[in-house]
C-alpha cells in the first residue's frame, strides 16, 4: 500500500515540480497559504475561546463519569460548529476508576494533617490505617530494601523531580509512581506514599495513574504535596518514628464506553491519506483540566478549522482527534490504532501530532519520518520560524496517544512546547484556566495549522517512523 503511494506522489511530483534530491513537494501557493493560516492564527482567540468554554460549562472530565459524557457531547457540537466537514464519535471502553475521599496526618512525634490524593487506579484503605513509615530516597532503594522488612509499615519514596524546560525531568521521577504500591507491596508494606510527581512548592498534591500487576497483593497508594513529603523527610533525619493515619476511598467499578470525538477536513485528491493532529478530552477531577488537555484540544481544534475555512481543500485529509481517556492508560490512542490497523489503515497515515504539554509557547519543531522526507519538514520549519521555532533533527517524539501507532509504523511531528512550569500545575487542583496566556494559544495554533496544512499538502510521502525515533 505505501509502496503505491510513494509511486503515486513520485507521479505527480513528477508532474508538477522540477525533481530533484532535496524536492519538498511544495508549490509557492502551498507556501503562500500556510503563511496566511499563520498570520490569521495570530490574529484569532478560537482556541481560547475552545478551552474557555471547556472548562467552564463541563469542567474536570475524569474518564467515565457524568462529565465525560457531557465533554464528549459538548466537543461533538463544537466541532460541528467550526465548519469541519465531518464530524463524528469512536467508541473507547475502559475501567472506571472513582476518587470518593482521602486524608492523612502524622500521629507522632508531631501530630498534624497532610495534603494528600490518591493515585489514579489505587484501591481504598477500607477505614483508616494507622501505620509507621519508611522513606526511601528512590525507587531503586525500595526495591532494594530485604524482603518483608516492610511488613506493617507504610512505604514512603521521597524521590524529588527535577525542573527542565523539555519536562525530562518526568521520566526518572514517575517510576515511583508507577511502580512504587507493586514494589512496597512485595516488601510487605501495607501502602505506599510518594513525594509528588511535580515541580511545585505549592501545597498541593499531584495525581496520576499507578499500576498494580497479578501477582502481588494491591495496597493503596498517594501521593504528597511537595511541602508535606518535607516535612515527612525532616522529621525522619531528626531520628524520630513517625507514625501516620491514611484513609483512601477509592474503587474500579466495572466498565464504561466513552468516545474519541473526530472531525475532519476532506482532502481534494487523496481523502484517504491523513494528517492527524489532536489532544486528550479527558482530566483528573482535583482542577478543571485546563493545560491537561484542554488547551491542547482547543489549539488543534482551532487550527483545523482554520484549514477547514480555505476555500481550497488540501491534498489529504485533516484529521482532529480529541482523544479519550489518556491519563488512566491511553485508552483513546489505543483504540484507535487498533480501529485503523483493522482497517489496513496505518499506511494511510501521513504524519500524526499531538499537543499535550500544557499551554506553553512552541520552541521546536521535530518530526520521525523517511529521511527522503526530511526536506519537506525542513520547509516546514522555515515557515514556522518566524513563530520562533527551530527545527531539530534526531530528537524528540511523538505525543502519547500517538505513541500507539506510531508503534504500528506510522510517522510522527512534534511541535515542542515550553514546559518550564508545566509540572507546577499538572495533575493537581491548581490546573485552571488562568494559567493559560491567551497569546500563547495563538502562537500554537498558528504552528499546528502551518504544519497540518504543509504536511496535507505536499505530494511527499512521509514514509514509515525511524524504529529508533517510535520508541
Amino acid at each position: 500500500m505505501r509502496a503505491l503511494r510513494r509511486l503515486f506522489a513520485a507521479f505527480l511530483a513528477l508532474s508538477t515540480f522540477p525533481a530533484s534530491a532535496g524536492d519538498t513537494g511544495l508549490d509557492a501557493a502551498a507556501i503562500a497559504t500556510a503563511e496566511r493560516l499563520r498570520e490569521q492564527a495570530l490574529a484569532g482567540n478560537a482556541a481560547w475561546d475552545f478551552v474557555a468554554g471547556l472548562t467552564t460549562e463541563i469542567g474536570p472530565r475524569l474518564a467515565g463519569t457524568e462529565a465525560d459524557a457531557r465533554a464528549v457531547a459538548w466537543t461533538k457540537a463544537r466541532f460541528e460548529a467550526m465548519g469541519f466537514d465531518r464530524v463524528y464519535l469512536e467508541p473507547v471502553t475502559f475501567p472506571v476508576w472513582l476518587r470518593h475521599r482521602e486524608s492523612a496526618a502524622v500521629l507522632a512525634p508531631f501530630p498534624q494533617p497532610l495534603v494528600v490524593t490518591a493515585l489514579g487506579g489505587s484501591v481504598g484503605t477500607d477505614g483508616p490505617l494507622e501505620a509507621e513509615i519508611v522513606e526511601f530516597a528512590t525507587l531503586d532503594a525500595l526495591k532494594a530494601a530485604p524482603e518483608g522488612s516492610l511488613r506493617g509499615k507504610i512505604a514512603f519514596i521521597s524521590n524529588r523531580m527535577q525542573r527542565f524546560r523539555d519536562g525530562r525531568g518526568y521520566g526518572p521521577a514517575v517510576g515511583a509512581r508507577s511502580n512504587g504500591a507493586v514494589e512496597a507491596a512485595r516488601k510487605g508494606a501495607v501502602a505506599v506514599l510518594i513525594r509528588s510527581i511535580g515541580t511545585s512548592n505549592d501545597r498541593f498534591a499531584h495525581t496520576g495513574a499507578m499500576r498494580y500487576v497479578a501477582d502481588v497483593p494491591r495496597i493503596p497508594a498517594g501521593a504528597l504535596s511537595n511541602p508535606d513529603a518535607d516535612q515527612l523527610v525532616r522529621m525522619i533525619e531528626a531520628g524520630h518514628t513517625v507514625r501516620l493515619r491514611l484513609d483512601i476511598s477509592a474503587e474500579t467499578v466495572g466498565q464504561y464506553t466513552s468516545h474519541n470525538v473526530i472531525a475532519e477536513v476532506t482532502g481534494r485528491e487523496l481523502p484517504q491519506e491523513v494528517v492527524t493532529i489532536g489532544g486528550h478530552l479527558d482530566s483528573w477531577d482535583q482542577g478543571t483540566g485546563a493545560i491537561d488537555d484542554g488547551a491542547g484540544v482547543a489549539i488543534t481544534a482551532a487550527a483545523g478549522a482554520l484549514i477547514a475555512s480555505l476555500e481550497q481543500r488540501p491534498r489529504r485529509t485533516v484529521r482532529v482527534i480529541a482523544y479519550a481517556n489518556e491519563e488512566q492508560g491511553l485508552y483513546g490512542g489505543k483504540a484507535y490504532a487498533e480501529a485503523r490497523a483493522a482497517e489496513g489503515a496505518v499506511p494511510l497515515h501521513q504524519l500524526g501530532a499531538e499537543s499535550d504539554f500544557g499551554a506553553g509557547r512552541i520552541y521546536a519543531l521535530r518530526a520521525g519520518v523517511d529521511d527522503a522526507a526530511w526536506p519537506v519538514i525542513e520547509r516546514i520549519g522555515q515557515v514556522l520560524a518566524p513563530l520562533g521555532i527551530t527545527t531539530e533533527r534526531g530528537v524528540g517524539g511523538p505525543g502519547p496517544d500517538v505513541g500507539p501507532i506510531v508503534a504500528k509504523g506510522a510517522p510522527w511531528a512534534q511541535l515542542a512546547q515550553d514546559g518550564t512550569d508545566y509540572f507546577d500545575y499538572h495533575h493537581t487542583p491548581n490546573d485552571t484556566l488562568d494559567k493559560i496566556e491567551p497569546a500563547a494559544l495563538d502562537q500554537q495554533v498558528a504552528a499546528y495549522a502551518v504544519l497540518a496544512w504543509l504536511a496535507a499538502e505536499t505530494t511527499v510521502d512521509f514514509g514509515s517512523a525511524p524504529a529508533k525515533a517510535a520508541e
